[in-house]
């Protein structure tokens, strides 16, 4: 099987500083759809580990959040792509939690609901830190976007070891298809 994990806000979809609280503020980055769709022609299964804070905090509920993720799904389908699954934290940082990320524990959790091993091919695309070091210390191997906070995370530095870095979702894939070494799982 092959698997590619993506964090939503900042690689799928426009990121704010005010969070995503509403389907009105979901809107795609431009190509990001359409790679997914790529994707799944290619035989991937594509998956989203997103951290959702702002449940926590109270700036929208689970019926909102529910709410834009059929919005993504719903355009992620009119443009022939379909995402199999999204994994979520909705705590805040102070719940010290396992599954936000830079915990693993999504990532862990999507290998266990998959049944395979992320070590050694699985692929995780991100824009912030956070998002890589999950998927790294998951066994992933993790590509930076310049979208959403692509750029600031990059001129931080501390990247994991071995990470790719592209200008947005589209580029990312169309290195991983057109790559000799096309990781399957």
């Amino acid at each position: 099987m092959k698997l590619i994990i993506l964090d939503r806000d900042g690689v799928i979809n426009h990121d704010s500083d005010a969070y995503i609280k509403s389907p009105d503020e979901w809107i795609p980055i431009k190509g990001s759809l359409e790679a997914i769709a790529r994707l799944n022609q290619a035989g991937y299964r594509v998956v989203v580990a997103t951290n959702q804070s702002g449940v926590a905090r109270g700036l929208f509920d689970m019926k909102t959040l529910n709410a834009i993720h059929q919005k993504m799904h719903s355009a992620a389908q009119q443009v022939g792509a379909d995402i199999d699954a999204i994994f979520f934290c909705p705590h805040s940082a102070d719940d010290s939690c396992d599954c936000r990320k830079p915990k693993p524990g999504m990532f862990n959790d999507i290998a266990k609901r998959f049944g395979i091993s992320l070590r050694g091919g699985v692929v995780t695309v991100g824009d912030s830190l956070r998002d890589l070091q999950a998927g790294f210390v998951a066994g992933c191997a993790p590509y930076l976007v310049l979208t959403g906070k692509g750029e600031k995370t990059q001129e931080k530095g501390g990247l994991p070891p071995g990470t790719l870095v592209f200008p947005d979702l589209a580029s990312a894939v169309d290195f991983l298809l057109k790559s000799p070494l096309e990781m399957s799982v």
